[in-house]
């Protein structure tokens, strides 16, 4: 599965995968793809940079990432304490009164939220890149379009590559304009935030649209059979997320979750406001419905709701409330039936990938 952005990356496989778990983004790269860890969960830049140098010491010398989350733009309100202050004390109401009704308990004295998505704050996100740019890291993702323009110029200097994620031509564009080096097609069955355009569709016309810049299909892929259409769309890669959820090494503590993933079909997710605030797909939950009901207040923009949600979710995660359990994940759950390590997800898309292109070639022979 190699593209001329592996082989100037230096990988064996042109798959890049987004995590949040440091053990599967270094295990990742040992297995010849691309790990990129995920940071917007880090508030401490300690602990993000006790991370990075783990997975510096993991990785057999081969090449990783990191993402992050940040505006292009600099909002007024930068500070956290700014931003709580502007969830309405309803929307507060109803966050209780959700939890009461499915009887979930309260958290300890004295234990705060751990599920306290914050990244997204550009005070947050620039202090985790003071962090990662210590680090030999390859690239520099941003989940929520360009990064600002002293981002992508302070990456550079430090030899680092930009990628963005967009959902449709039109951002990708702006990527282009903006100085990204790579763009990340990320179809309407990704997991997270996610556009309305399917990946088969967006796919191609993200690569007409940035031509000759390199672009990696995303987006409801978890075979390689998958990653075989990606790049005969064009794509000089693949960035899978989802599938490595269920991997030994994500080492997911909450066993009701991974049973649901286990169990869930492709029909089994929704996209929703939610989480964040934006729109991102996640297994379908009461939680999910709730905030989805047009009884109810209705979500709050980002990043009012990640805020708004956040002890609530560590509440129903540490107690494991079976009915409002959820994650982020993409309509590729439905291949997600066993827990396996991260080398043999890589060692059955390889086969996949070798399948179908051995398909394709028997097919293009047998009509010469």
């Amino acid at each position: 599965m190699r593209t001329s952005l592996s082989d100037q990356l230096g990988i064996r496989h042109a798959v890049f995968g987004f995590t949040p778990f440091p053990a599967v983004a270094a295990a990742i790269s040992r297995a010849g793809g691309f790990g990129v860890l995920g940071a917007v969960r880090y508030r401490a830049p300690g602990r993000l940079a006790r991370d990075l140098e783990w997975i510096q010491e993991h990785t057999g010398g081969m090449p990783y990432g990191v993402d992050v989350v940040m505006p292009a733009k600099r909002a007024e309100a930068a500070t956290e304490d700014e931003v709580e202050a502007m969830i309405p004390a309803a929307h507060r109401r109803f966050v209780r009164e959700t939890l009461a009704r499915y009887g979930v308990p309260e958290l300890p004295d004295g234990e705060g939220g751990s599920w306290r998505i914050t990244g997204w704050l550009e005070e947050v996100a620039r202090a985790q890149l003071d962090v990662v740019f210590d680090y030999p890291v390859r690239l520099l993702a941003n989940a929520l379009g360009s990064p600002p323009a002293d981002v992508i110029e302070r990456a550079h200097r430090h030899g680092v590559l930009v990628a963005a994620l967009a959902g449709s031509a039109r951002h990708a564009r702006r990527h282009a304009e903006a100085g990204c080096d790579l763009v990340v097609a990320q179809g309407y069955e990704a997991g997270g935030h996610t556009g309305e355009i399917a990946t088969m569709v967006l796919t191609p016309e993200i690569v007409r649209a940035v031509a000759p810049l390199p672009v990696l299909a995303a987006g409801g892929i978890g075979s390689g059979e998958q990653i075989a259409a990606g790049l005969a769309l064009g794509a000089e890669g693949v960035w899978l997320g989802s599938i490595w959820l269920t991997t030994e090494e994500a080492g997911l503590r909450s066993a009701a979750l991974t049973a649901k993933l286990l169990a869930a079909g492709s029909g089994d997710t929704v996209r929703s406001r939610a989480l964040t605030g934006k729109p991102a797909r996640q297994l379908r939950t009461a939680w999910t419905d709730a905030w989805d009901d047009p009884a109810g207040p209705g979500p709050l923009p980002m990043p009012l709701q990640g805020l708004l949600v956040a002890e609530a979710l560590s509440r129903i995660q540490k107690y494991e409330v079976t009915e409002l359990l959820g994650t982020p994940v993409g309509q590729i759950v439905g291949r997600m039936d066993s827990v396996r390590g991260v080398q043999a997800v890589f060692d059955e898309l390889t086969a996949g990938f070798e399948r179908a292109v051995r398909r394709i070639n028997r097919m293009a022979g047998e009509g010469g």
